[in-house]
């Protein structure tokens, strides 16, 4: 058996399919899904990945592997072995130009306020990307 998930942002799908696993890091933990989970509403933590397992049906990646997704904030919805995922910006790692996200977050930490102030969701995100992408920099 498989769970059906769904990733989505307000301009539409980033991508769907069917999986073995889904990893996401919430604001009460990391939460890890398989087929039977209990239905759950959750906070995705802000500028983090989630990570899809085994994808059936994913043109960027052999199937075995894993999807993975950087999400600047969103909500992620379980019920009946179905992973609803809304995002308010995501964005695949495959798809990511790292490149230009470094010279991005590069931009915008040169523009921070003040050290010790907290990491802004731009950046936060900016982070994520990178890591989507392999990025260990």
């Amino acid at each position: 058996m498989t769970l059906r998930v769904e990733l989505v942002v307000p301009d539409g799908e980033v991508w769907s399919g069917r999986a073995r696993m889904v990893n996401a890091k919430t604001l009460d933990g990391d939460l890890g899904i398989l087929t039977g989970h209990q239905p759950v509403l959750a906070i995705i933590a802000e500028g983090s990945l989630v990570r899809i397992i085994d994808p059936e049906s994913a043109p960027e990646q052999d199937a075995g592997r894993e999807v993975v997704a950087a999400i600047s904030a969103g909500f992620l919805a379980v019920r009946d072995d179905r992973v609803s995922i809304l995002a308010r910006q995501a964005q695949l790692g495959s798809s990511v130009d790292a490149s230009a996200v470094r010279a991005d977050l590069n931009a915008a930490l040169e523009s921070a306020q003040a050290p010790g102030e907290p990491e802004s969701a731009e950046v936060r995100y900016s982070r994520a990307l990178l890591r989507a992408a392999g990025d260990r920099s």
